[in-house]
């Protein structure tokens, strides 16, 4: 593994463990060059997913653009770091086993609408404006009247 700080091949693994969700191998290593030390992580990938954007244009996958998603809606919230892991973890866990290796853009949207919306409210409604691509006030008021319907608490019953 190369070091993040000076570049070095030579580095080595110090402390290795699964990350609490049993989905991947957390590894502390340091750098024998500059004495760095950085975190990596190692995952199973089932399969090589390709995203299928809404111009058609497509791009590889990438988790790391799924979880800074997250990480954005959730920002300044009351939602754990880990909470937001395991959110990413079980989407791309749907992505890998659905048997496609094409996935609309559209259809990971809707997944991460889903699971934000029993994480957080704030954060279901932030990355809905985004994704749903809200253009004035009465596009969030539909939003909120549609949480607060006979399906589910609303933002007004917490």
């Amino acid at each position: 593994m190369k070091c993040p700080y000076c570049g070095c091949d030579d580095t080595q693994v110090k402390d290795s463990r699964p990350t609490e969700d049993n989905t991947a191998i957390r590894r502390r290593r340091i750098c024998s060059a500059c004495g760095g030390r950085f975190t990596t992580f190692e995952r199973i990938q089932l399969r090589e997913l390709t995203v299928i954007k809404r111009s058609g244009r497509r791009v590889p996958f990438d988790r790391e653009k799924l979880a800074r998603s997250v990480r954005i809606a959730t920002r300044k919230r009351p939602v754990e770091p880990e909470q937001q892991e395991r959110m990413v973890s079980g989407i791309v866990r749907q992505l890998e086993s659905s048997g496609e290796s094409d996935v609309k853009a559209s259809d990971i949207g809707h997944l991460v609408m889903e699971g934000l919306k029993v994480l957080d409210d704030v954060a279901y409604v932030r990355f809905a404006s985004v994704y749903k691509n809200f253009r004035e006030a009465k596009d969030f008021e539909a939003l909120l009247d549609e949480m607060s319907g006979p399906e589910g608490p609303g933002l007004e019953d917490r």
